[in-house]
């Protein structure tokens, strides 16, 4: 309602639906019977003193005014996506995850084919971790149609999705116990748990997981408890671990992180190994840095506060450009027999 005209100094006025009462003028009457205070018609203005006419033609309602920043929150219109690609490992389409009302995720389209080796990068709290957690099962997202190995999330029992999902995550490192056998550490995997129990292996699965040990460079700690390895050790323990189940798919949450020079060149040498084998599973591997990116990826996608800045081939989609987009700084980015490195300008 509009601010009613202040009176002058010692006078006092009331204000009669819009209309503002001059004061002193106008002597209201007291009604015995109701006890309310009446201003008389001739003091209205004569829109108010005269009866409304029946017959006019009344004035159509005016839409209100709408609210500041409303158009800026409304919800975006439903969006139809297309059905799942049955040739893709992974298909997500309009994928959003949204948390406290920030998108840690914001519209992600994203395939992955089987004979496909990725590189997901970006700066801390670009939603890598959040990507990978959808593509490999592990959370929901708030909207989107996510469909991972034919499968569709909402319309599978992801129990029985998971054990075709390798996966090795900081997340998944920290309920390892530390007094598991590292052979009991990647046996486990079989039965999709962490930390044996009564469970029952066949010789089958005891030869699968040394020979994914030994592929791994630590056979010969099979009878160590996990809690005494070094960071480097627990990192090719946990990718073994992944591997158990003869996945469809593999996804590595920063597998170096931690290590030491030493210990990040034998791992991205080994990582290197399982990308050029093409009998191996799709892959999927997070990082920040370039360093990491072990010969043999074929593909890059690059995230910055939850959107894609750049996908596709890697030649294409890693660039300098597109690498001092993705972390806000200005950046080289040199390339040598399949490594790559990155220094600021």
């Amino acid at each position: 309602m509009p601010a009613a005209p202040r009176p002058a100094e010692g006078q006092n006025s009331r204000v009669v639906g819009r209309a503002t009462v001059p004061p002193a003028s106008v002597s209201p009457i007291f009604s015995v019977t109701s006890g309310v205070s009446v201003v008389p018609a001739s003091a209205l203005p004569a829109s108010r003193a005269t009866a409304p006419d029946p017959a006019a033609t009344p004035e159509p309602p005016v839409a209100p005014e709408p609210a500041p920043g409303a158009a800026k929150h409304a919800a975006p219109p439903p969006r139809t996506y297309p059905e799942p690609d049955p040739d893709a490992v992974v298909d997500l389409a309009g994928v959003t995850v949204t948390r406290a009302g920030n998108d840690l995720l914001h519209e992600i389209d994203w395939q992955v084919r089987e004979d496909e080796r990725w590189v997901v990068l970006g700066p801390n709290g670009a939603g890598k971790t959040t990507l990978l957690s959808v593509a490999a099962a592990r959370l929901h997202p708030t909207r989107g149609r996510v469909a991972i190995l034919g499968e569709q999330l909402g319309k599978v029992d992801v129990f029985e999705l998971r054990p075709r999902i390798g996966l090795s995550s900081a997340s998944l490192a920290e309920r390892i116990p530390a007094d598991e056998t590292v052979a009991d550490v990647v046996l486990t995997a079989a039965y999709g748990v962490v930390g044996r129990f009564n469970e029952q292996y066949d010789g089958m699965d005891a030869t699968r997981g040394r020979s994914l040990l030994a592929q791994f460079g630590v056979e010969h700690l099979a009878a160590r408890l996990y809690g005494t390895l070094s960071e480097g050790e627990r990192k090719r323990v946990q990718i073994a671990r992944a591997l158990m189940t003869d996945p469809e798919v593999l996804m590595l949450d920063e597998p170096a992180a931690g290590l030491d020079l030493g210990g990040r060149e034998d791992l991205v040498r080994r990582l290197s190994t399982l990308a050029n084998d093409p009998a191996a599973p799709a892959l999927v591997l997070v990082t920040h840095h370039v360093e990491e990116i072990p010969p043999g990826i074929t593909h890059a996608l690059l995230l910055r506060e939850g959107r894609v800045m750049a996908a596709g081939p890697v030649a294409e989609s890693l660039t300098a450009e597109t690498l001092s987009s993705t972390f806000g700084v200005a950046l080289r980015l040199d390339q040598h027999e399949g490594r790559y490195a990155a220094r600021a300008l």
